[in-house]
Formats: structure tokens, sequence, C-alpha cells
């Protein structure tokens, strides 16, 4: 599977977010990663599918939408219909995950499932059949900015040997603390899907620094 960077417009400056597009746009980034917070499931509220339906009206990358919301069931048609390319949800929640899935997919939609750092990578395994990409949270979920965990990196490990051992074809993704050094520790731990936040953002050059990072994890 090619590596690919999800920059995180959460990192960004949302009264300049059309510009922060455009920055994205002109790098090698493939998908634009969206972090949807409820203020419910984690304490932190970020944007809905709204804002979602605006960006896409300026931008054609591939929306990679993680909803780090409860009653995803009920508000799941807006993020369809707002242009998601991906939707992924929490394995957490406590809603039917397989008639999410299902729905998901009936949409043409990518269909993912995330989970946070405490949960066993193990749980994914019911619903391997019928995902296409699983984010592993490397950070606790809620905020930008905060360290790797480097305790993750084992599952990471694990995960990718139980896919690749019973032939699924599932995009490995991170979430959380990822730059240079943590990012080449995914890539070689199984991943190859990076989401970038802060640590993007805080470079002058939004558009190069994406690019030297793709540069980075593909000649190192």
């Amino acid at each position: 599977m090619s590596i690919i960077i999800s920059p995180s417009i959460l990192g960004g400056s949302f009264a300049n977010m059309q510009d922060t597009i455009k920055l994205i746009d002109r790098s090698k980034a493939e998908y634009i990663h969206f972090d949807v917070m409820d203020g419910d499931f984690v304490p932190n509220l970020t944007f809905g599918p709204q804002f979602i339906s605006n960006v896409r009206s300026f931008s054609k990358k591939i929306f990679d939408v993680h909803l780090m919301i409860n009653r995803v069931g009920k508000f799941l048609d807006e993020y369809i219909k707002a242009g998601s390319d991906i939707i992924t949800f929490h394995l957490e929640i406590d809603e039917d995950i397989n008639d999410l899935i299902t729905k998901i997919k009936n949409n043409n939609i990518k269909c993912g499932i995330a989970i946070k750092p405490a949960t066993p990578w193990e749980d994914l395994k019911p619903y391997l059949d019928n995902i296409d990409q699983i984010i592993i949270m490397t950070v606790e979920p809620g905020f930008g900015g905060q360290k790797f965990m480097d305790d993750q990196l084992l599952k990471i490990t694990q995960l990718k040997k139980y896919l690749v051992d019973n032939q699924h074809s599932i995009d490995l993704e991170i979430d959380g603390g990822v730059n240079f050094e943590t990012g080449k520790k995914c890539i070689d731990a199984g991943a190859n899907i990076l989401v970038a936040g802060s640590f993007l953002f805080k470079q002058e050059d939004l558009t190069q620094a994406t690019n030297q990072l793709m540069s980075f994890l593909i000649n190192d």
C-alpha cells in the first residue's frame, strides 16, 4: 500500500481556511483529515457537516472524516451529504457497528473504524471483512498538539501482522503526535496513512512541510 499523508485542518487557522486548503491542495497530500468532535464523546467541540460541505466546494482532495462523536447514526446522513469520501467512527460508541458500516458503504463511501489508545486491537476482528480503514489513535482523542504515545507501536505491529496473515486489505491510519521521527516509526510498524496536524501547521510553509514529510517517509 502506498504511503498517504492526511493533513488535519484542526491544526490550521479557521479564519483563513480557504487559504489553508489551497496550500494543502498544492501539496503531495492525497487526503484532508477532518476531526469532528461533539464535546460529548471527547471533551472538545470542533465543526460539523456544514463546514465540511463548505470546504468541499473548493477542494478536490479525498475527504477523510473522523467522527469523534456519540450518536453517529443520528447524524450520519448529514456527513454523507457533506461530501465525505471516507467516514470513520469510533468502536467505543454504544451503537450497532454493523448497521453503521452498512449504511456508509451503501452510499459508496469508504468506511473506517477508530480505536482509542486503551482499546485492544483484537476488538476490531468482527468487522475486518467489511471495513476499508482503521485509525489507531496515538494520543487521547480530543485535542491537537499532544505527544505521541510510543506504547501504541506494538499495537500497530500486531494489527498489521494480523491483517496480512488473514489477507485483509485495509488501510492502517495513525492519528496523533505525528512528525518526522514518529511518522517513520509508524510506517516501519506497518501503517500507510499518517494524520499530521500541529506538526505541519506550525511550519513556515505548509505545502513544503507536507512534501518534505512525504519525501522523508518514502526515501528514508
